[in-house]
């Protein structure tokens, strides 16, 4: 695969054990009844940039961005700027790999939307609503070789959030090793003010109140990245759920159930 074809991950994940009043979500035992993958919808057009790993090769067409705002290491991006027409060229599409018996699949939570992915990088895009306002679950997968260790994309993710004083909140950062359907699993909570994304298209700002849990998962040619972002009570609802989907995981597909 060339650099120019591979693209980044990423996110989504299942409760930490030693988070002091929340309850420990099994992902081994969870159940993998949580319910079908529902219809499709629209999505949201994230910025591309914030989706890439340390280190990753820039998209075709992606978005020059201001060296300050790229992760140490990483090469330069491509100076044409991507436009709408970019992103619907591609949509529909996904990355090569990840199929056959390199795939895998899941089965979705009850009342959760699927969405059609916004961008290649994503092999499947949900919305979860919620009376504190709707969360995010996307699911990435690059390749063999792409996307970065599992312990630094889990970094990455804690330094999209921010303290109430705008400082890092790094120090929130909690993970966990489990397993699921035979493959590791390293689970990530954070929690702050987050930065590393808009949910909707509108440019919105840094969103206080929010919580991401997160999943990487040791597939079975490359890492999948699940991340669930959203406000802090709409994440905490999902804990089960988001731990019912992470057991319900099978190598040898290629979709979501």
């Amino acid at each position: 695969m060339s650099s120019r074809q591979a693209c980044l991950l990423f996110a989504c994940f299942v409760a930490l054990a030693a988070c002091q009043g929340k309850p420990e979500l099994d992902v081994e035992t969870a159940s993998a009844a949580a319910g079908s993958a529902p219809a499709a919808l629209v999505s949201p057009t994230p910025a591309v940039s914030a989706e890439l790993p340390p280190g990753h090769p820039p998209l075709d067409g992606a978005a020059a961005a201001p060296a300050a705002s790229l992760p140490p290491g990483h090469p330069p991006l491509a100076p044409e700027a991507a436009t709408d027409t970019d992103l619907k060229a591609v949509e529909g599409t996904v990355l090569p790999g990840g199929e056959g018996e390199h795939g895998l699949a899941w089965t979705a939570p009850a009342g959760w939307v699927a969405e059609t992915p916004a961008n290649r990088m994503r092999r499947a895009q949900y919305r979860i609503p919620g009376l504190r306002g709707d969360a995010e679950c996307v699911v990435f997968y690059f390749g063999p070789g792409q996307g970065g260790e599992a312990r630094e994309n889990a970094e990455r993710w804690a330094a999209q959030f921010t303290n109430a004083d705008g400082s890092p909140a790094t120090a929130a950062l909690e993970t966990r090793e489990s397993e699921s359907g035979g493959m590791k699993v390293l689970l990530v909570e954070t929690r702050g003010t987050y930065g590393g994304g808009a949910m909707t298209g509108s440019g919105a700002g840094p969103q206080p109140g929010y919580a991401l849990l997160g999943a990487i998962v040791e597939g079975p040619d490359a890492n999948w990245f699940f991340k669930l972002t959203g406000p802090e009570a709409t994440v905490a609802a999902q804990r089960a759920a988001f731990a019912s989907l992470l057991g319900s995981m099978k190598r040898g597909a290629s979709r979501p159930r």
